[in-house]
């Protein structure tokens, strides 16, 4: 039986749905976080978010498997919003220290979340997650052109 997408109007457009992430990024204050050790062990794990308009900025502590995780490769993926319309993320992160990172994205996350990870215990870092791939989808009729930036430039 083939899929129905339950949409008003069907599929949404590319466009549209790219419009639609970078709300979605704007608004959101949490984000599934995947990574893996060197031996291929993922973990998985929601962490708070700020987005710049350009990079996704999180915060955990370097010594928790995610934080390893992301300060040995630097990849990640990261999954915004519910199953039925999703914003997916591939991105290489890098780490700063609360001493690296500037003032005002530091102030912009807290203000965002409520939660200042500098004013918390120190061994709490920041990554600046720079985006390579962002797809956006809902139901099966949109999967084709699901892709709206590809090596880090918007196709859309």
């Amino acid at each position: 039986m083939a899929s129905v997408d339950s949409r008003p109007g069907g599929p949404r457009s590319p466009e549209q749905r790219k419009q639609e992430a970078l709300e979605r990024l704007a608004r959101d204050n949490d984000v599934w976080v995947a990574t893996a050790d060197s031996a291929g062990e993922p973990c998985l794990v929601p962490l708070a978010f700020w987005w710049d308009g350009e990079s996704v900025w999180l915060s955990t502590r370097d010594t928790n498997p995610t934080g390893r995780n992301l300060c040995a490769s630097g990849r990640v993926r990261l999954s915004f919003g519910p199953t039925r319309d999703v914003v997916l993320m591939h991105g290489t992160a890098r780490m700063l220290t609360r001493e690296e990172l500037p003032e005002e994205v530091g102030d912009a996350f807290a203000a965002k979340d409520g939660w200042d990870p500098r004013e918390d215990h120190p061994s709490y870092v920041f990554f600046q997650v720079t985006p390579q791939v962002l797809q956006a989808w809902g139901t099966v009729p949109e999967l084709a052109g699901r892709t709206l930036m590809r090596d880090g430039k918007w196709v859309v």
